[in-house]
């Protein structure tokens, strides 16, 4: 604790750890004869934070108490508590980690840029799947944002198809930095053209109001449902389907996605324009917020348009989707390693163009995340 008027630290002292300001506020001021446009002056306010250097460091500004400041202070030895467990700033991706989470790890280029890729082992479409490049982009912008403030809304527009066998480039810009909100845009590219956009909002906790209308459907738990790949295992073996269909099932080389998902409906209701199933990733999630939610954006566009064709399916008939836009509200915390409930509706269709809304429950049925799609 120091007084106004008070050094907290000077220029040219040894860098002792770093220190987080819990009450008052700091100045950060250089020495007296510093040129004025190079004078770094600028205040620290609740929750801001300056030194974590090496034994070497020192201090390159002095730090005074405007009021009576409450600070404290992690020793230098102490450093290696800060670095995280997850993958997200890391400069290479163990095997250890979740396929998910080496589908999101990034390689940092420049400042704002990033560079990602479609995995081998990653489910692959025509195209890069639309949940990647929403998932991929979010964790772009979220590397980018002060710690605290976490994803509660994203806006994305699919511009062209992107190529599975060429690296994307992510640019980020920095569109606002306020106290409790920051904004960023960021760019997806190909051969030097933009193929997606995507706004993100990030906010720090705050109390409010509260209340919750939704209410998740009755379904049954995961536990007493199958996986895709026990759907696929029943159908190879069901002398119900044709012999033919069941030897080139069989025939086809098939890799499991990286979420695990349960459906809620037989097949009787594959024409209905809805669709439950319970969904978490597979393997153990970093403790990570941004990246949970990276993971939930990731698995938010897993068979989501496909629904508004469901009233319009019929034998013989070849269907196709591509997703033009994709929006995603997070209303509270997620944890994307235990299960949630994705409900699925498609209120229109007109134009060429199919439209749906979806919400996500946790098994407590508490609304995390509110969705809406459109797509061609």
């Amino acid at each position: 604790t120091t007084e106004p008027g008070d050094y907290v630290a000077r220029e040219g002292e040894p860098v002792d750890g770093l220190c987080i300001i819990l009450d008052g506020q700091a100045e950060v001021s250089a020495p007296a004869n510093t040129e004025e446009a190079n004078r770094p002056d600028y205040v620290l306010n609740k929750y801001d934070y300056f030194g974590y250097g090496t034994n070497s460091s020192v201090h390159q500004v002095n730090v005074i108490a405007v009021t009576k400041l409450s600070c404290f202070v992690l020793p230098s030895q102490y450093g290696h508590l800060l670095q995280t467990k997850t993958i997200w700033n890391a400069e290479e991706t163990p095997e250890s980690h979740s396929l998910m989470e080496q589908i999101l790890h990034l390689e940092k280029l420049e400042v704002d840029i990033f560079r990602g890729f479609t995995l081998p082992e990653a489910p692959t479409f025509n195209q890069v799947f639309g949940g990647q490049l929403i998932a991929q982009a979010l964790a772009a912008a979220s590397k980018t944002v002060d710690c605290l403030k976490l994803v509660h809304s994203l806006h994305a527009i699919f511009l062209i198809a992107g190529d599975n066998n060429m690296p994307i480039i992510y640019q980020v810009h920095r569109e606002r930095d306020g106290t409790s909100f920051a904004t960023r845009k960021v760019e997806a590219k190909q051969k030097g053209l933009v193929m997606f956009t995507l706004i993100v909002s990030f906010q720090k906790e705050e109390l409010g109001f509260e209340h919750q209308a939704a209410i998740m459907p009755d379904v049954p738990p995961p536990e007493q449902l199958l996986n895709m790949e026990e759907i696929r295992e029943r159908r190879l073996t069901d002398p119900r389907f044709p012999m033919q269909y069941r030897n080139s099932a069989a025939k086809k080389k098939f890799v499991p996605w990286p979420i695990e998902m349960r459906f809620c409906q037989d097949s009787k209701s594959q024409h209905e324009p809805s669709l439950h199933y319970w969904f978490r990733a597979r393997g153990k999630l970093s403790d990570d917020p941004a990246l949970h939610r990276c993971v939930v954006a990731y698995a938010s566009d897993l068979l989501y348009s496909g629904v508004s064709l469901n009233p319009h399916r019929k034998r013989g008939l070849k269907t196709y989707s591509l997703s033009l836009d994709h929006s995603m509200w997070f209303h509270k915390p997620v944890k994307a390693d235990d299960w949630l409930l994705y409900v699925i509706d498609s209120p229109s269709a007109h134009g060429g163009r199919g439209f749906v809304t979806g919400r996500m429950f946790n098994r407590q049925g508490e609304l995390i995340v509110s969705l809406t799609q459109e797509a061609l």
